[in-house]
């Protein structure tokens, strides 16, 4: 084998959630390999009783839902069943054994592959893989995997993964409990340590995206404020109690404001998207994106002066800290745990401030952004030169 074996490509082991799959894509977009690769995913079986039991590992979730599905078919005594429509069904299901011998045929011709997987779904097939061809890859694995990090070549997770460990956290936590609560080491070489999570809002994507938008948002009166809405989530609880607190402050900062745009993520409830629209919508300086046609979540990010985001969305929320803009946040007292302790660190960095509606916002201030992709990019470069392999020169 060359002593320096140059990386070409790469393949990114998804769980069909944008969250994560973002965050891969932002690596391997920083890493200059965005053009040259694959992606596969490992499809969770989905509807019906399957959402009770994402808890269980893929492999055995799928086996129950085979018995499931055959158990249907038993008692339909032959009567055809629709299926429900399949996801991503143009993605490669990822195999291991599949991507390890992709590995292993072509490495000759085309060298290593940088393997960057996301999420808990895919831990045991990227370790899988690595174990397989362990001189054919690079494994990135993002998200902390709790346990056995020697599976990985390089671990990148935000800090706040590891508030588990601080004495305030050691507090909340039962003693009989804390032996399984991870992670229960601190982090190690293999770990880079971020602020908030990956993703491809980089400066490259947001001159496409001003392009892009330019006809729809350019001439917007300034300034335009951007609320992205996310939705509950178990340790940030929250209903149509915090779109009626929102909806009153957007209310009074109207005045201060040319324009306001307001989208909503798949996660947001119907009855909390329903308040603003109910509210708002009539409004002349107000447009609400009704999930039709093309998204203008990037489009948002270049043309915004301020933004207001709900903190329960830790990729919005780094998103919006990487442009440098002022960004409000609504809902932070709900959030508990290891999330609190992220906002904190926002704050901490004057990144973030709570939106109360007394805000002037064509008043501007000014912080570091968030550059954690980047940091990321070169933690990997570095990582790959410690084993002797290097990137493909741009």
């Amino acid at each position: 084998m060359s002593s320096m074996q140059t990386v070409r490509r790469a393949i990114v082991i998804g769980n069909g959630f944008a969250g994560a799959e973002n965050q891969c894509i932002g690596l391997v977009r920083a890493l200059g390999l965005s053009d040259k690769c694959t992606l596969y995913r490992v499809n969770r079986p989905r509807g019906g009783i399957n959402e009770r039991l994402h808890w269980l590992p893929v492999s055995v979730h799928k086996q129950l839902e085979h018995a499931f599905k055959w158990m249907r078919e038993w008692r339909c005594l032959g009567k055809k069943l629709v299926p429900l429509p399949a996801e991503g069904k143009d993605v490669l299901e990822a195999n291991a054994r599949h991507i390890s011998k992709v590995a292993r045929d072509t490495f000759e011709r085309d060298g290593p592959i940088l393997v960057v997987a996301s999420g808990r779904d895919t831990i045991a097939v990227a370790s899988s893989i690595k174990q397989l061809v362990p001189e054919n890859v690079f494994l990135v694995q993002i998200q902390h995997p709790r346990s056995r990090l020697h599976r990985f070549d390089l671990v990148i997770t935000p800090r706040h993964d590891y508030y588990p460990l601080m004495p305030e956290a050691q507090k909340q936590i039962p003693l009989f409990l804390r032996r399984w609560v991870t992670p229960r080491e601190p982090p190690d070489k293999r770990l880079v340590l971020t602020v908030g999570a990956l993703h491809q809002a980089d400066s490259v994507a947001l001159r496409n995206a001003a392009s892009a938008w330019h006809d729809e948002m350019a001439m917007l009166p300034k300034p335009l404020l951007v609320v992205s809405i996310g939705g509950p989530t178990r340790h940030c609880r929250y209903g149509a109690d915090l779109a009626t607190q929102l909806t009153a402050s957007l209310r009074s900062v109207l005045p201060t404001c040319g324009s306001l745009r307001i989208s909503f993520s798949r996660r947001t409830p119907k009855l909390v998207s329903d308040v603003l629209v109910a509210e708002l919508s009539n409004h002349p300086k107000v447009y609400i994106w009704n999930g039709e046609g093309p998204n203008p979540h990037m489009g948002h990010l270049a043309f915004a002066d301020a933004f207001v985001i709900t903190a329960d969305s830790v990729s919005m929320l780094s998103e919006a800290c990487s442009t440098g803009k002022p960004v409000y946040v609504i809902g932070s007292e709900r959030c508990t745990w290891k999330f609190a302790y992220f906002l904190k660190s926002l704050q901490c960095r004057g990144a973030i401030r709570p939106f109360t509606g007394e805000e002037n916002i064509s008043e501007n201030w000014h912080y570091s952004p968030l550059c954690d992709t980047k940091k990321a990019a070169d933690e990997v470069i570095k990582a790959l030169a410690e084993r002797g392999w290097r990137l493909q020169p741009q």
